[in-house]
């Protein structure tokens, strides 16, 4: 199995300014991804960027980064570009991993690789973890997925899914857990070229999920169900006040 990494970074954030080349202790959180990412399997790992600042900051510690569009309207529009400017063949495998994943576990970017690669009814796969606590399900921040019978993605929502008809207290030993969705994808590289080209569905403009658009085509999605947690992304200040923290 072979599959390459590509780190959407984008220098625009409302949230946090800069975000990429927010500092963590001593690096660029962008190259702090990309180190990360590169203990994986991966054969190769590549940051699209949308600012010449972003790739001199990854060329200084000696990772390899792309200069894309500064106009594309998602990171998947990104991603399709910087598979077009690397040249890879429709078959070939590419891992998303978000640009603010500072703590990104290799061992998850490679399941979710190596879950594609088994996968040929699928088009993408995926990562979800079981949520133990009520805030965390009511939270419309988490992203919730349930699977069908083959662990395929059925849907992915803000609300809190499944819902207990007879409420949580009824749901005992053996009962579907709720699933967190984790922003990290692996696709086939004509699959990913394809999909900025196909158009946006009601659910993903109501939801603000871009992954609907692909069931909303009749695609399929295989979720890998990890047993760990990520560690903690980075959206907004606090957030890498926290992760520097950890990292100290």
């Amino acid at each position: 199995m072979s599959f390459t990494v590509l780190v959407p970074a984008r220098l625009a954030s409302t949230r946090l300014p800069g975000k990429p080349l927010a500092d963590i202790a001593g690096l660029p959180m962008v190259v702090r991804v990309a180190q990360r990412a590169a203990l994986s399997g991966a054969s190769a790992v590549v940051v699209a960027a949308d600012h010449a600042d972003i790739v001199a900051a990854c060329e200084k510690h000696g990772l390899k980064a792309l200069l894309t569009r500064s106009d594309h309207a998602t990171g998947s529009d990104r991603l399709a570009e910087a598979c077009a400017l690397l040249g890879l063949d429709g078959r070939d495998m590419v891992v998303n991993v978000q640009g603010d994943e500072p703590l990104i576990a290799p061992s998850m970017i490679d399941a979710c690789a190596q879950l594609l690669d088994e996968r040929p009814d699928c088009v993408m796969s995926t990562v979800a973890h079981a949520i133990d606590s009520a805030e965390e399900i009511d939270n419309p921040n988490v992203v919730k997925v349930v699977l069908d019978a083959a662990g395929r993605a059925l849907y992915f929502s803000r609300a809190p899914i499944p819902w207990w008809r007879d409420g949580r207290a009824q749901a005992g030993p053996g009962a579907v857990p709720a699933l967190r969705h984790v922003g990290l994808y692996a696709y086939r590289a004509g699959f990913l070229r394809t999909f900025p080209t196909l158009p946006a569905s009601p659910l993903e403009s109501i939801e603000a999920l871009e992954q609907l658009r692909v069931l909303w085509h009749g695609e399929r999605i295989a979720v890998h169900v990890s047993d760990t947690r990520p560690g903690p992304g980075v959206d907004t200040p606090e957030d890498l006040e926290r992760v520097r923290a950890l990292l100290a």
